[in-house]
């Protein structure tokens, strides 16, 4: 399975009986993301994140999704190449990609390190995180489509299926973007899906494999995460224009604050009969 999960040895405890056996983990490594850019004779280069992933193939969908959520990019025209670096060009660094712009591309770096922010664990200012998004994202996700609440209790169950790593490690989130048929709010196909230990890469994969199909925006879909709905996740579902967000676990006031500024329906605690529905309830349906 690529390089997602390695077996570990471990003493499982039960009651009073200890056994030794075999587990299967998820694979956490660093992925650096690197842009060059500038003229074509004089090519520059700078270090733009390093971020912690399961290395599941999806490294290139990974950095054009943080690239475009971070408004870097707006435009698949924009990227010339990307590819993983080499050590001297002989052997590929698979944890570090680089993202080659178009030479006429120009990057205010001044701007993009007032706008980028802290994760939830180190705090965050929510006033000007939110703000940063408005300037980005001055408009509220235009969308009309509705869901029925039959749809959403089936949602678990769909992306279930489908998660090969977490099944074999319960150490993964995932991200799956399903689209909404206009005229049947009961239904829906499921589009994309990835898998990653940290929920907003998991998340930056989705909207990187649809940002390289020309989906954007997503006004037309649902996205179902198996965390909790973070202000991160909903500020990259804000970029990637998708109208309804679903959460296994619990919104934070951030994230039901940053849904309702720029209009999306924010539903939390998914469970196969219940669901909490925080911001936009005109697109649920009985």
């Amino acid at each position: 399975m690529i390089n997602a999960i390695k077996p570990e040895s471990i003493v499982k405890y039960k009651g009073a009986e200890a056994i030794e056996k075999s587990d299967l983990v998820v694979v956490e490594e660093p992925l650096e993301i690197r842009l060059g850019y500038g003229d074509v004779h004089n090519r520059q280069q700078k270090s733009l994140s390093v971020t912690m992933r399961t290395p599941t193939g999806h490294d290139f969908e990974l950095a054009l999704g943080f690239l475009l959520t971070e408004n870097i990019i707006t435009d698949f025209s924009q990227i010339l190449s990307i590819h993983y670096c080499t050590d001297n060009q002989r052997t590929a660094q698979e944890n570090i990609v680089r993202v080659e712009l178009q030479p006429d591309i120009t990057l205010d770096f001044s701007r993009l390190e007032r706008h980028f922010y802290a994760t939830s664990s180190c705090g965050i200012c929510g006033k000007a995180s939110i703000e940063a998004i408005a300037v980005q994202c001055p408009v509220p996700v235009d969308s009309t489509s509705v869901v029925s609440a039959s749809f959403i209790y089936q949602l678990a169950m769909f992306v279930e299926e489908k998660q090969v790593f977490f099944r074999h490690t319960g150490g993964s989130h995932v991200a799956a973007l399903f689209s909404l048929p206009p005229d049947n709010p009961d239904t829906g196909t499921l589009m994309l899906l990835r898998e990653d230990i940290g929920r907003h890469n998991a998340l930056d994969k989705v909207i990187g494999a649809a940002f390289q199909q020309n989906l954007l925006p997503l006004s037309a879909h649902l996205l179902f995460m198996s965390s909790r709905a973070s202000f991160e996740l909903i500020q990259k579902a804000v970029m990637g224009g998708i109208p309804v967000v679903v959460c296994v676990g619990a919104p934070s006031s951030l994230a039901i604050e940053t849904a309702h500024n720029f209009g999306i329906t924010l539903i939390g605690f998914s469970r196969e009969n219940s669901f909490n529905v925080y911001t936009g309830t005109h697109r649920v349906m009985n």
